[in-house]
């Protein structure tokens, strides 16, 4: 099963975008995600069209089966 934690941000111009994580840690809780989030925000290293990171939005853990039929 594979596994992606999207957070949500919204950036100083009131833009939407997300930062996405695959395989994150099993036992994540909301607070130690919520705190994540913030801590993104508060480096400042992650800008939309020139403009930062300001507030959070939601996060989600999505799981999906993955079958794969042919690799090459």
């Amino acid at each position: 099963m594979a596994k992606t934690l999207q957070l949500h941000f919204n950036t100083a111009a009131g833009k939407q975008t997300t930062l996405s994580v695959d395989n994150p840690r099993g036992d994540l809780t909301s607070e130690e995600v919520e705190d994540a989030m913030q801590l993104i925000i508060d480096a400042n290293v992650f800008e939309v069209d020139g403009s930062p990171l300001a507030t959070l939005k939601s996060a989600r853990l999505i799981e999906r089966n993955v079958t794969e039929l042919i690799r090459a």
